[in-house]
């Protein structure tokens, strides 16, 4: 499979890379995420050219990482500085490093030559880290499909209707709303709105049930698969900033072709030191993810596992249209990449 290079993978929350770091796959790679003296985050190809052990099984010698194996260490540059055997480096050890950015809570890894990473294309997630106004919890989960499909899956929140019945509740008001798709350079906006309708789930316990209301479901889209999605509600004919959002993270990182790096969160802005909101959002959006979207994504996968998926031919719904011009405009942003730099 070939992967978009120049663009910005969610590799982990920055407090998943503790003293023993994270070794996690990326795009096909092994990478090995690990923390500097200084604090911050450094990255390698989690595989010694030697004999190919995980360095992430080796030890550290402050900001060296040693291989576990025959004791080869490697500067956070990726350079064999140091040989048990001889006083020099062997040839060809050196190893690629990545470039690496702690933002918003978010360890990013640049999928491309280092030279070349571009800090203003970092997705904004600033709602993220929590504040005194603030709170955000945080997940994650394995998914055993492609990336694309999780794509699809979110671009699409008609499946609301369907999927989640046992915890977000559709309560048919997508069927009541308008749907548009917009494309502002490199970011796509796949958005729903549903103006004078009774309150949904998430706003029950904040307007009246007779209370009339507008409602948006707003998602935002970053190649390869970075999602933003603000779910809103307001008096009818009020301004948004009357009422309230929900601002949340939906970041899909490909493992490899067949597997899919979840990262998900949900920010509110009240009961900010309660636990038990906390675990009664963990345990929702868990439910929602792991027991709803999860299986149907992977089953659908499954159908058509190591097969083209335009060849396939998908029938459109209409509605589905956000998750389609999200996959060509990741291929043409692979076919151009590829044709500057082969």
């Amino acid at each position: 499979m070939v992967w978009l290079r120049d663009a910005w993978y969610m590799g982990g929350w920055a407090d998943e890379v503790g003293p023993a770091g994270l070794a996690r796959r990326i795009a096909d790679k092994p990478i090995f995420f690990f923390r500097l003296a200084d604090g911050s985050v450094a990255a390698l190809l989690d595989r010694c050219p030697h004999r190919f052990a995980p360095l992430s099984r080796g030890v550290r010698d402050g900001d060296r990482v040693v291989c576990g194996y025959h004791g080869l260490a490697f500067s956070a540059e990726g350079k064999c500085v140091y040989n048990p055997f001889s006083d020099r480096a062997p040839a060809g050890s050196d190893i690629p490093s990545y470039k690496v950015v702690v933002k918003d809570d978010i360890v990013w890894l640049w999928g491309g030559a280092p030279e070349r990473a571009d800090l203003t294309c970092i997705p904004d997630f600033s709602f993220i880290p929590d504040a005194s106004h603030s709170r955000t919890i945080r997940g994650y989960t394995l998914m055993r499909a492609n990336y694309e499909y999780g794509t699809d899956n979110l671009l699409d929140l008609s499946h609301i209707e369907f999927v989640h019945k046992g915890t977000f509740a559709g309560q048919g008001v997508i069927f009541a709303g308008q749907h548009s798709v917009k494309v502002d350079g490199k970011t796509l906006y796949s958005n729903w709105w549903m103006p004078n309708i009774s309150p949904p789930s998430m706003a029950q316990d904040v307007f009246p049930a007779d209370t009339r209301v507008d409602h948006w479901l707003d998602m935002r889209w970053n190649a390869p698969a970075t999602m933003r999605l603000n779910v809103g509600v307001t008096p009818h004919g009020a301004d948004r900033g009357a009422g309230l959002e929900i601002p949340q993270a939906h970041i899909l990182t490909p493992a490899d072709e067949d597997t899919t790096h979840y990262f998900w969160s949900s920010t509110r802005f009240h009961d900010l030191d309660s636990p038990d909101t906390d675990e009664m959002l963990r345990t929702m959006f868990a439910s929602a993810f792991d027991m709803e979207d999860k299986p149907i994504i992977e089953a659908a996968y499954a159908n058509v596992r190591g097969r083209d998926f335009w060849k396939e031919k998908p029938v459109s719904l209409g509605i589905d249209q956000g998750g389609t011009r999200a996959r060509r405009m990741l291929e043409r942003m692979i076919l151009q990449e590829n044709a500057v730099d082969p």
